[in-house]
């Protein structure tokens, strides 16, 4: 049916697909909780939890379809990267658990409201922090002996992950503040455009340092991005980077409304470029590429069948929702 289609690239290209939708739709919700804490209690805090009250759900449908097709795939890899990740993954899936039943609770247990409040704003910050490390472990490189992981428990605890760690929860938390800027008015907005130019300086230093710091490590990052011809490429990407920045900037200052969240996405796509850049085609960096780690091509074609119907769907539907709920929050919210 497929022919001489390379399925393992394709179903690489589904699956980074999947994480770049997952970080942008989840991480401006999860930026929204690591910098819930701030707002003050009563309209704002209602205003920022509308805000994604309708579509939080469905932006998370995005790390199943990530996380399920890792396994379907390529299960080498995932199970050398699970085994390499465990207590990083458990901690993420309990934060993430706990920030789902804080936002329920907040609305149907008024009187314990302030703690379900800290308990939203814990478990975003900790799930974006162990996103970031779970990047920065992979990148550093997972120690492989034969066809599983052969390292230890803490393996993945380094300054590098710590420093990536960082890095996210900084950039979900603009992507956050951009999205509270389109979608609120009044004192919450005034907040978000106040955060905004700060959060994305933090972004950009945090995207250099990682930058440098990745070239200090093992694997072959600095001969991908500097060799020619390879740099002729390479070298767009901080150059588009500047330039994404400098309009996210002028659209702060101009007080843009929709225009810097859309900005912060592209900050984002430019990010993930340059990741796929660095790793591409290993799934795990110096250990396993894409084909090592795939699984059997009838597989892979039985479920690319099932994907071909199932990503539309879900994109529609997604766009579906976000159309409904368009505009600005009303205070009446949707509780």
């Amino acid at each position: 049916m497929f022919g001489n289609l390379d399925l393992s690239v394709v179903w690489a290209g589904i699956l980074m697909f999947a994480v770049f939708a997952y970080v942008v739709m989840d991480g401006f919700d999860l930026g929204i909780g690591i910098l819930f804490g701030a707002f003050s209690p009563g309209r704002e805090r209602d205003q920022a939890m509308n805000s994604i009250a309708p579509v939080w759900d469905g932006n998370e449908t995005w790390l199943v379809l990530g996380g399920g097709g890792l396994f379907a795939a390529f299960p080498l890899a995932y199970g050398v990267i699970m085994s390499a990740l465990y207590p990083v993954i458990i901690a993420m899936v309990l934060a993430l658990v706990f920030r789902g039943v804080a936002f329920e609770a907040r609305w149907r247990d008024p009187a314990h409201r302030p703690w379900w409040d800290a308990a939203f704003t814990v478990g975003s910050i900790v799930a974006a922090f162990c996103q970031g490390v779970a990047l920065g472990a992979i990148l550093q490189g997972i120690k492989v002996v034969g066809r599983a992981y052969g390292g230890g428990w803490t393996d993945w605890l380094t300054p590098f992950s710590v420093l990536t760690g960082l890095c996210v929860v900084v950039g979900y938390a603009m992507l956050g503040a951009c999205w509270l800027i389109w979608k609120t008015d009044g004192s919450s907005q005034e907040r978000a455009y106040r955060w905004a130019g700060g959060l994305a300086m933090g972004l950009l230093l945090g995207i250099l340092a990682v930058s440098l710091a990745t070239l200090g490590l093992e694997f072959d990052y600095h001969r991908r991005w500097f060799t020619y011809p390879a740099v002729v490429l390479t070298a767009q990407v901080p150059l588009l980077t500047s330039i994404i920045a400098w309009a996210l900037f002028r659209s702060l200052e101009r007080r843009r409304e929709a225009w810097p969240f859309w900005l912060g996405i592209l900050l984002f796509l430019l990010t993930f470029a340059g990741l796929s850049i660095s790793v591409f085609p290993y799934v795990v960096p110096q250990a396993i590429t894409i084909w090592q780690a795939a699984a059997p091509r009838e597989s892979q074609a039985f479920m690319l069948v099932g994907a071909s119907i199932m990503i539309p769907t879900i994109l529609a539907y997604t766009a579906w929702s976000y159309w409904v709920f368009r505009g600005k929050v009303k205070d009446e919210g949707y509780h």
